[in-house]
């Protein structure tokens, strides 16, 4: 009897597929080699090694293989005579269309190629379970819903996968496309002919180098010029090449001498002021926008930081709104009133009642300058909420838990120096006093400067994270984010502080901010005197520094309640 020998692909694998009629004796004879039956491919099989193959060469059946050569096998029993080729019954019943031989065009009579779409086959085939898992696993290619039919892309590797899937060569050879032509690395840069603040950068074709250039800051695509424009500054073009360094880029320079100037670089305070004044005016009609405009213009003329023009506009706005966009002089005070009543009833905090209140008088006051009508505003009053601290201990466990240098450094920092949020995102190079031990904090809360201590723990890492990042150098800030020259998020650091909480196992609820707080409460457990710590933390009055006092745990151990003083016996009930 013969067993004709062929190669599969089973489970991700490759194996020896035995097909024989069925016979007791010979099912014996193989599983006793290890081999084990598919009814997926109805057949048996067998690991694809060379043991294996010796293993079966040593039964006493005739081994036909695909290459059409014939391997007597070992002969030393009685076997009943070998049956010729033609007489060999097949494994599977001829009329099933899914386990025909794979050699035989008819097993796929539903099968059809259609013309190519773009760089797409295009190809149809009744469904057979065992053939779409395997066609769904191949990257590349995919199923069309609409029009019910497969579309793979023209790859060499991906016709051979789909071929080798079904067991059945169709597919014509992909075809040679030819040769694009070497795209030219070449930067040009020329005078920007309307505004000479700007460069215009005309980039090849080439996605890395677009998306590198997309990310620094300051930089904007043109749609008339059809060119990014960067501002007209030698520290910008530095930049540019700087992170075009790997590249090899050629550049063909066509500014004129003198054309690049320090002061057309944008500053951080005008780009945050126009893109929150933008912002906010985006968000009414344009009905309504002369008097939001008036109040957001007053806010910058007297100098208010972003944080504070964000918040009293966005509150204004509210109002505005909410108020069906009247003009905000025809409105009398009883209106006025009954509208920060309605704030309350829907569970309004008293910090945005008090950040509505304040919008509200500006404007009035400065804005619309009705000083002769006195607007007497009620104040909600303000809830006493002490803030979470963690312990030292629970510190241990958050830093411990992240795993990124530079993720970690920037709570360490933020910890170690009592840094607000913004504070340690904004930090640049040249605020780290390394000599004194200090850290210079500039406009920060309040437009205040205030110097901090610069923790004795971080200072090699602090090397080391320089030494790393050696273009932060070049772009100031100490922690720079997605886009060059830009700082890092206050949002993404957040995240991190989020992950590790989380990862820590803690249930209090703990932001970035707490670890301020923290900070601020145990070194008022270590003794430090609270005039100190208002300085460090840069409180304007004492009376906010104070709350830690009511966070200090040793305070708080060393009171004993007056019901442990009684001198009850807890035996007796």
């Amino acid at each position: 009897m013969e067993i004709t020998v062929k190669k599969i692909y089973h489970n991700g694998e490759t194996r020896i597929a035995l097909y024989f009629p069925y016979d007791t004796s010979m099912q014996l004879s193989v599983r006793d080699i290890g081999a084990k039956y598919s009814k997926t491919h109805r057949c048996w099989h067998l690991p694809y090694t060379k043991t294996d193959f010796a293993n079966l060469k040593s039964l006493p059946y005739t081994l036909h293989l695909p290459n059409g050569k014939k391997v007597a096998g070992n002969e030393r029993r009685e076997n009943p005579p070998i049956a010729q080729q033609g007489d060999l019954p097949r494994p599977y019943p001829r009329d099933n269309a899914e386990h025909k031989s794979p050699h035989e065009v008819e097993r796929f009579p539903d099968l059809k190629v259609f013309d190519s779409i773009g760089n797409y086959w295009v190809f149809t085939l009744g469904y057979r379970q065992a053939i779409v898992k395997k066609l769904q696993a191949i990257k590349g290619v995919y199923w069309n819903k609409t029009h019910k039919c497969y579309m793979a892309v023209q790859h060499a590797q991906v016709r051979g996968k789909i071929h080798e899937a079904i067991g059945y060569e169709f597919l014509p050879l992909p075809e040679e496309k030819p040769d694009k032509p070497a795209r030219s690395h070449c930067i040009q840069l020329h005078p920007h002919p309307e505004d000479k603040r700007w460069v215009q950068v005309h980039l090849p074709d080439s996605f890395a180098i677009i998306d590198k250039v997309r990310r620094l800051a300051f930089s904007r695509y043109s749609k008339s010029t059809q060119c990014y424009l960067l501002p007209a500054a030698g520290e910008v073009l530095e930049t540019l090449q700087l992170a075009l360094e790997s590249d090899h880029i050629q550049w063909d320079n066509h500014l004129p001498k003198g054309y690049l100037h320090k002061k057309n670089l944008p500053k951080r305070k005008h780009l945050d002021l126009s893109n929150t004044k933008q912002g906010l005016l985006n968000q009414v009609p344009e009905t309504a926008r002369p008097v939001f405009e008036q109040y957001i213009n007053a806010l910058m003329a007297r100098n208010y930081s972003v944080s504070t023009i964000r918040n009293y506009g966005n509150a204004f706005m509210r109002f505005y709104r909410d108020m069906a966009f009247r003009d905000p002089k025809e409105l009398t005070e009883s209106e006025v009133v009954g509208y920060l009543a309605s704030l309350m009833e829907q569970g309004l905090s008293s910090t945005s009642g008090h950040m509505m209140v304040n919008a509200l008088l500006f404007y009035y006051r400065e804005v619309a300058k009705l000083h002769g009508w006195q607007l007497k505003l009620p104040r909600p009053k303000k809830e006493k909420k002490l803030p979470s601290v963690l312990t030292k201990d629970e510190c241990i466990r958050i830093f411990n838990t992240v795993t990124n240098p530079k993720h970690k450094l920037m709570l360490l920092l933020t910890y170690g120096a009592g840094l607000r949020n913004s504070e340690t995102v904004h930090l640049q190079w040249r605020d780290i006093l390394t000599d004194e031990y200090k850290i210079h904090i500039k406009g920060a809360k309040g437009k205040k400067d205030r110097l901090v201590m610069l923790p004795l723990f971080i200072l090699e890492q602090l090397s080391t994270h320089k030494s790393m990042h050696p273009r932060t150098q070049a772009h100031h800030y100490v922690f720079e984010g997605q886009h060059q020259g830009e700082p890092y998020s206050t949002r993404s650091l957040q995240q991190i502080m989020r992950r590790a909480v989380k990862d820590s196992g803690i249930q209090k609820h703990v932001t970035v901010h707490t670890l301020r707080h923290s900070f601020a409460t145990h070194l008022l457990e270590s003794g430090t005197d609270i005039r100190y710590i208002q300085g460090l933390l840069g409180h304007k009055s004492i009376s906010t520094t104070t709350i830690y006092t009511h966070l200090t745990e040793q305070k708080v151990r060393n009171i004993s309640s007056p019901l442990d003083d009684l001198g009850l016996d807890n035996s007796k009930k």
